[in-house]
């Protein structure tokens, strides 16, 4: 067995791991950047709005003049239902209705609005949900839909007595006032749970493909720093064991002679060469892990 096998298995555990983050489609990118982007004030957060575009987080309370009601009598902010259709293994919104008034975030005396219109898969908190077939809504689904196709009813809102942390790029609006965006190629969030919750919901509620993701890129780092040390230990020795003078003197010379020693025999060049390789295959592979288990950035 060579030092290849363990890194190629490890590789290949890195792959699998990477492919069931990707899984979770746009869901996998907001957990990501819910637990990379650092948190700042809602006071510093205004300040970065005036100078280079920064993706940034910060916490604090919902505050709008315009409340709403739902059913409950609870104050909104915003609400989102959609309707969608089972499509095999995904689902398609197939009618959408938001509601909304413009809210703020207070942290103290200092305040930063939300851009509503760029709410989508960044909203993240505990969805109400109601299923049942295409027969139950005839008149809101498309015409030719099989009535026994799944059908599902969820709803997103955003109540004026939460907490929230919002991340986004800080912009000044036209009117003067600071409203947290997307920017920058990534998506604004807003959150009204904690995050190890928000990354509950995320995952769909569910915990064992996070788990397989997880132990699949432990073991690729695992086994791909085995066959490293395994490539440099064979590397370090091959060269050592070469450089040793030999027991046997060569026939028709004599190795104490003047000008004459044993010398380095094989090829050390090879050698270090192999150990420059290996340092930046680990360095690859450190980097690829930062971003797939989404390392913390500032």
């Amino acid at each position: 067995m060579t030092p290849l096998l363990p890194v190629a298995a490890g590789l290949v555990a890195l792959a699998i791991g990477a492919a069931i983050l990707r899984s979770f489609g746009p869901r996998y990118r907001v957990g990501r950047l819910l637990s990379a982007t650092p948190l700042v004030t809602v006071g510093k957060a205004r300040g970065i709005a005036a100078g280079p575009p920064r993706y940034v987080g910060v916490r604090g309370r919902i505050d709008a003049e315009d409340e709403f009601e739902d059913d409950a009598h609870r104050p909104l902010v915003y609400r989102r239902a959609r309707l969608q259709l089972g499509r095999g293994s995904r689902w398609e919104t197939v009618d959408q209705h938001v509601q909304s008034v413009e809210f703020e975030i207070h942290e103290g005396l200092d305040a930063i609005g939300v851009v509503l219109d760029d709410l989508d898969a960044g909203l993240v908190v505990v969805q109400r949900e109601s299923v049942g077939t295409a027969a139950d809504a005839t008149d809101r689904v498309p015409s030719g839909t099989p009535p026994e196709t799944p059908l599902r009813l969820r709803v997103e809102q955003i109540s004026s007595v939460e907490h929230a942390i919002v991340m986004g790029v800080p912009t000044t609006a036209p009117d003067g006032g600071v409203r947290f965006a997307a920017g920058l190629g990534r998506p604004l969030i807003l959150t009204t749970l904690e995050p190890a919750e928000a990354m509950r919901v995320l995952a769909g509620g569910g915990s064992r493909r996070p788990l397989a993701a997880a132990v699949a890129l432990v073991s690729g780092l695992i086994l791909l720093t085995l066959g490293l040390a395994w490539a440099l230990l064979g590397a370090v020795t091959a060269t050592a064991l070469a450089a040793s003078p030999s027991a046997t003197p060569e026939i028709g010379g004599d190795p104490r002679s003047s000008g004459q020693g044993p010398g380095l025999v094989g090829d050390p060049l090879v050698a270090i060469g192999l150990v420059v390789a290996i340092g930046l295959l680990a360095v690859v592979a450190t980097l690829a892990y930062v971003r797939l288990t989404g390392g913390r950035r500032t």
